[in-house]
C-alpha cells in the first residue's frame, strides 16, 4: 500500500491510497470523507459535486459526494452536524486514520480508518463514533455512499423460503411518505431489488431493509461497487429497523448502512465496519435473480 499527499478536487492536502490496482483520495481539508474510489486511471465510482469540491468551513452542510459518516435516525441537528472543517490524518502501518474534531453541534467525534489490501480491491472502512459529551447519548451510525450518476444500485433481501413452510416475517421494507413504487427508476425480483439513477428523473425515492448479510453494490458502466456489513438481528435498528437504506434522485444514489442504537456513556465508541470491494466487465442485461446471483453470490462473504 502507497500513501502519498497530493491536491485533489481544489483541496490541498488530500491523501491518495493505492495498491496499483485501486486507489483511494480521502480528504483533510474537510471530512472525514472517501471523495473516490476507483481503479486507478478509472472512474470515480462516488459522486462529485463539482460547486462543492475544494470548498472549506461553510456554515451549512455539504453534501459534496463520496463516502461520509453520519449518525441516525435522521434528524436535523444531530445528523447533519458540520464536516467542513481540516481533520487528522496518521498513516498507522497498513492503515490510514482521519480523525474529526468533537462536533460543536452533537459532542461527538468521528473517526475514519482504511485498511487496503496489498493486491486486489479489498477495503476495510472502520467508522467510529465517540461520545464527547458529558452526558449519554442514544444513536446508530451511519454510512452512505454517494453514487456517481448514471447506475443502478442494487441490494438483497434476507433469503427466501416457501408458504406455508415459513409463516414468520422475515424483514421488514421500510417506506417514507414520498417513496413510490410504481416509479420506473424501481427493479423489482425475488431475491434482489434495483434501483437506478436517472439525472432526468427530479423526484428523490427511497427504501430501507433489514437483512442480516447487509450489501448494497453499484453498477455503472461495466464496473461494480459492493459494500457489505453484517448486521445483527438481536439488536435494534433505527427507523422500523433498517440495516440499509437506498435513495436517488437526479443527482446521485446512496447506498447506506445503519449499526444498530447504542447508548454511549461518555467517553464511549462504537464501530460500524463495512468491507468494500471493486469489479470489471460486470454485465447486467435483463435483471432478473439469476443474472445477479452470477455476479454477486460469488462476491458475497
Amino acid at each position: 500500500m502507497n500513501v502519498e499527499k497530493i491536491a485533489y478536487g481544489g483541496w490541498p492536502n488530500c491523501y491518495r491510497i493505492s495498491n496499483g490496482t485501486v486507489e483511494l483520495i480521502l480528504t483533510s481539508d474537510v471530512g472525514p470523507r472517501i471523495i473516490r474510489y476507483g481503479f486507478v486511471g478509472g472512474q470515480n465510482l462516488f459522486k462529485e459535486f463539482d460547486e462543492q469540491m475544494g470548498k472549506t468551513g461553510e456554515t451549512t452542510w455539504q453534501i459534496r459526494g463520496g463516502h461520509r459518516l453520519w449518525i441516525g435516525p435522521e434528524d436535523g441537528k444531530y445528523t447533519y452536524g458540520l464536516d467542513n472543517a481540516p481533520v487528522q490524518v496518521e498513516i498507522l502501518g497498513d492503515l490510514v486514520r482521519a480523525t474529526q474534531p468533537t462536533e460543536p453541534e452533537t459532542g461527538l467525534q468521528k473517526v475514519m480508518e482504511i485498511h487496503l489490501a496489498a493486491s486486489g480491491s479489498d477495503v476495510r472502512v472502520v467508522h467510529r463514533v465517540t461520545n464527547r459529551n458529558l452526558m449519554a447519548v442514544e444513536f446508530a451510525p451511519w454510512a452512505p455512499s454517494v453514487m456517481a450518476q448514471g447506475g443502478v444500485g442494487i441490494t438483497g433481501f434476507p433469503p427466501r423460503g416457501t408458504h406455508p413452510e415459513m409463516l414468520a416475517p422475515t424483514n421488514p421494507l421500510v417506506m417514507w411518505a414520498y417513496t413510490d413504487l410504481s416509479d420506473p427508476r424501481w427493479i423489482f425480483m425475488k431475491k434482489y431489488l434495483g434501483l437506478r439513477q436517472d439525472r432526468k428523473a427530479v423526484s428523490p425515492q427511497k427504501v430501507g431493509l433489514f437483512n442480516p448479510h447487509t450489501f448494497g453494490a453499484y453498477l455503472l458502466n461495466d464496473e461494480l461497487f459492493l459494500k457489505q456489513y453484517h448486521a445483527e438481528p438481536d439488536k435494534v435498528y433505527p427507523e422500523f429497523f433498517c440495516s440499509f437504506q437506498t435513495f436517488t434522485n437526479a443527482d446521485f444514489l446512496e447506498l447506506e448502512t445503519f449499526g444498530p442504537i447504542v447508548k454511549l456513556l461518555p467517553d464511549q465508541d462504537v464501530e460500524l465496519v463495512e468491507n468494500w470491494s471493486l469489479h470489471r466487465g460486470v454485465q447486467i442485461e435483463h435483471w432478473r435473480d439469476e443474472e445477479v446471483d452470477a455476479v454477486l453470490l460469488p462476491l458475497l462473504k
